[in-house]
């Protein structure tokens, strides 16, 4: 029988011949999964044989990794800002820097907004977020996927009290009421170029939804949209806060200055311009 130890060393082997990025995380998360402990607990027990029923349970989910499948789709979690989501091919994965601009909000909001808008909620990451971070706002999330609605309102459900956020199935600022105003619009909006995700690791580019990822030949055709119809639902003193391409600065100037948008970048933690922030 193969103990905890032996697996770790032939399954990171494994998963560096296959491309696999940090292999030894990946290794020792799948591992755990399966033998349901903590990470840090394979190694206070590292001699533990396993039975054969784990050893078949792990193939399976190593086979799946090695073809590059996400980690995430293949453990159905995600963390993010301290809580952990439930994640499916059906949204795209939470990402660090998503993380990061709901700092940047934390840090920039003065006073806490009474209404928020996520637009395109994908699994509810932002809404859920913000809505703890803000328990009094009154939150709407959108998104055009009717499965990642029914997704956000499970996470929804774990973390924050009922009603708290009302889902509503549409494109953008399609199904929210006309007249609404809102202190604080957020978006992860995608705004990959077609070229970009030509060149994008596996993990994304074969298995992350392409609709969630790809904004056009450009990269900018959603958040066209979104700067364009903004003004029409931020109050005087609200903000939009988008995570944008990291070459898109400069269009994306043009496209707020166009739509009589004051902006400004924001930098993520590798000093890379990865926010944008507008108000009217």
């Amino acid at each position: 029988m193969l103990t905890i130890r032996e697996i770790q060393v032939k399954t990171i082997a494994f998963f560096t011949e296959k491309g696999v990025p940090n292999p030894k995380l990946d290794t020792d998360l799948l591992i755990a999964e399966v033998l349901g402990l903590k990470r840090l607990d394979l190694y206070l027990d590292n001699d533990r044989p396993l039975t054969e029923l784990q050893l078949n349970q792990l193939r399976s989910l190593v086979k799946r990794r090695a073809n590059r499948e996400p980690l995430q789709y293949i453990l159905g979690y995600s963390e993010f800002c301290g809580i952990r989501l439930k994640v499916t091919p059906v949204t795209l994965i939470p990402r660090q820097e998503t993380e990061e601009l709901v700092e940047h909000l934390r840090n920039r909001i003065v006073t806490e907004p009474g209404t928020i808008l996520d637009l395109g909620t994908g699994c509810g990451a932002l809404a859920i977020a913000l809505a703890k971070l803000y328990p009094r706002a009154r939150v709407t999330a959108t998104d055009q996927c009717p499965e990642a609605i029914v997704l956000a309102q499970e996470n929804a459900a774990k973390f924050i009290p009922e009603n708290s956020i009302q889902f509503k199935k549409g494109s953008w600022f399609n199904c929210v009421d006309k007249g609404s105003r809102f202190d604080l619009i957020v978006s992860n909006p995608p705004y990959l170029s077609d070229d970009e995700m030509q060149s994008a690791e596996p993990e994304v580019a074969e298995h992350e939804p392409r609709h969630a990822l790809v904004g056009g030949e450009d990269g900018l055709s959603d958040i066209r949209q979104i700067l364009a119809q903004a003004p029409n639902y931020l109050s005087p003193d609200g903000l939009l806060a988008l995570e944008t391409g990291i070459e898109q600065e400069a269009g994306l100037k043009e496209l707020a200055e166009n739509a009589g948008l004051e902006s400004e970048g924001g930098a993520d933690m590798s000093g890379r311009p990865r926010f944008f922030f507008c108000r009217v």
